[in-house]
């Protein structure tokens, strides 16, 4: 199982390495993309959780009310991932009171990954790998994006965020208003949604699939 899990994710990162490094050259400066609701005064940082609007993500609200897990099978742009959370047996994790900040892929995402990986990973004797992959996109605690850029700013440029999975991953500005992440293979993804708040945790949507070593 161990050998079989080292391979899937290396395979998928060495797959991924290309795509992310052109990500990164391609969105040097380019400004943050979020929604209105999460750059709102009311909708920046915890404080303002009760009185900010929902958030669209695949062209549903998402509520705050709602888990983690609740609003993201409404979304249409994480099919992909919520399948994987449920093959990995990780809803009733999701649902718990957390607080959990879940960096969450799009489809898109996952489709940049090789043909066939995401059909291995969810297979039951994959079980292993999955969950790791899907732990390293989650960190305990609330972190949103006036928190995030607080720690990157008392980090000189970059903040370490120790993950569930135990890895870690890199928090960093891309220009004024933009974060990105570096996972532990160097690997870079966007954050294209800031601050879409639940019950648990907040979520960040992101437009790659990041990997532990």
């Amino acid at each position: 199982m161990r050998t079989l899990a080292k391979l899937l994710l290396t395979t998928v990162a060495a797959a991924g390495l290309a795509a992310c490094a052109q990500s990164e050259a391609d969105t040097m400066g380019k400004p943050m993309m979020s929604s209105s609701a999460s750059m709102s005064p009311s909708g920046m940082g915890s404080s303002g959780m009760g009185s900010m609007d929902p958030v669209m993500v695949g062209g549903q609200s998402m509520l705050p009310s709602k888990t983690i897990v609740d609003n993201a099978v409404n979304s249409a742009d994480h099919k992909t991932l919520v399948a994987a959370v449920k093959a990995a047996d990780l809803v009733d994790t999701l649902r718990s009171p957390g607080p959990f900040t879940v960096f969450a892929p799009t489809d898109a995402a996952f489709s940049q990954l090789p043909p066939g990986t995401v059909g291995t990973l969810v297979r039951p004797e994959n079980k292993q790998a999955l969950t790791g992959i899907l732990t390293y996109h989650v960190v305990p605690g609330r972190l949103d994006m006036m928190e995030l850029q607080r720690r990157i700013m008392a980090g000189n440029g970059s903040a370490t965020l120790k993950t569930v999975q135990g890895g870690t991953l890199t928090a960093m500005m891309n220009g004024p208003h933009n974060i990105t992440l570096r996972d532990a293979a160097g690997h870079v993804a966007d954050i294209s949604t800031y601050d879409v708040y639940q019950s648990n945790g907040v979520i960040h949507v992101i437009d790659h699939v990041l990997m532990p070593k």
